[in-house]
């Protein structure tokens, strides 16, 4: 499996790409927005990295250029721990958010899940009710409309249609989305269930799909 990883920092993309590599994955290395475009696209890796803060465009444009052009699995890897940020990369279709400092143990834990995740992405549609996903294309068809969606809003949904009706524990989300648990990572799922919500137009306080069961976690409904 080849990542690419993107930072400014030289001290940086050695120690992160040391990480990857003694991990067994096959490494690309770019310090710069216009040279990760020109790197993903002759490498076209499994994977990515993104630094925030980059010269000649931020890790920001990268990630949306990159979702532009492929469904890779996207980690933006920023010292920049604002919640506004967070909110940007989930809308530009990042798929998983980590602050550092950070311990190579957990970094190459998320780049796993990342990567076993977009290996088990079911291309078969699911439905529930007046909700259609077909995770071929990220696409949602709902109530006579198509909504295009990201691949953690793909993700969360899927698991969702599969036990429509019933309500889907938080920690369980968690997994099925980013491949791991956690306390930071509830901010993540609130962000993302709230994106999705404005999406497809749904309110929260009188919700149509997408219910929210206090303590418990979601549901869509049947």
């Amino acid at each position: 499996m080849k990542i690419m990883v993107v930072d400014d920092d030289p001290d940086m993309l050695a120690v992160t790409g040391f990480a990857l590599q003694q991990a067994g994955y096959l490494v690309v290395r770019a310090n710069s927005y216009g040279s990760a475009l020109g790197t993903f696209r002759e490498e076209r890796p499994d994977g990515a990295v993104l630094d925030i803060n980059l010269p000649g465009g931020s890790g920001f444009d990268l990630c949306a250029a990159l979702r532009r052009e492929s469904d890779l699995p996207i980690l933006m890897l920023t010292v920049r721990g604002d919640e506004a940020d967070l909110v940007r990369a989930l809308e530009l279709g990042a798929d998983d958010y980590l602050t550092k400092p950070f311990s190579p143990r957990t970094l190459l834990a998320r780049i796993k899940a990342l990567l076993r995740r977009a290996r088990a992405e079911d291309s078969r549609p699911s439905a529930a009710g007046e909700l259609e996903l077909v995770l071929e294309t990220l696409t949602l068809r709902i109530a006579g409309r198509e909504v295009k969606l990201t691949p953690l809003e793909a993700r969360l949904l899927h698991l969702l249609i599969a036990s429509a009706g019933q309500p889907v524990a938080t920690d369980r989300i968690l997994v099925h989305v980013w491949g791991h648990r956690g306390g930071g990572d509830r901010q993540l799922l609130k962000q993302l269930v709230h994106r999705f919500r404005q999406k497809i137009g749904d309110d929260p306080e009188n919700p149509r799909w997408l219910e929210t069961v206090p303590n418990v976690g979601y549901r869509v409904r049947a």
